[in-house]
């Protein structure tokens, strides 16, 4: 468990970018992510997760992961204001997922 000040903004940020990462992977890690991800953020969570990796495999937009990312940094802010207790689960969540990425290359 974390013991130091977290900071919200960077949870948000940190969370969104590897959530984009973790939506364009193979089935395994994606499956991993989107059960830990509903764990915190519940089925909304997941549900959104799904049609994010749906838009970054149709890849309509050059800037699609980009687009993505700041839309789940917005999203995963609004949930952290209004449910600061998350914080922590999502920040272990991503520093969880890095872990299993950097495993994988």
């Amino acid at each position: 468990m974390h013991t130091g000040v977290l900071h919200q903004p960077r949870i948000a940020w940190d969370a969104a970018t590897m959530l984009v990462t973790a939506a364009n992977a193979d089935a395994e890690l994606f499956g991993w992510f989107e059960a830990a991800l509903a764990a915190v953020l519940g089925p909304s969570g997941r549900a959104q997760l799904a049609v994010t990796r749906d838009r970054l495999l149709r890849a309509e937009r050059a800037d699609v992961r980009s687009v993505e990312a700041g839309m789940w940094r917005v999203r995963l802010e609004e949930a952290l204001r209004t449910r600061p207790d998350t914080a922590e689960a999502l920040r272990e969540l991503t520093l969880a997922a890095r872990v299993r990425l950097a495993h994988l290359n």
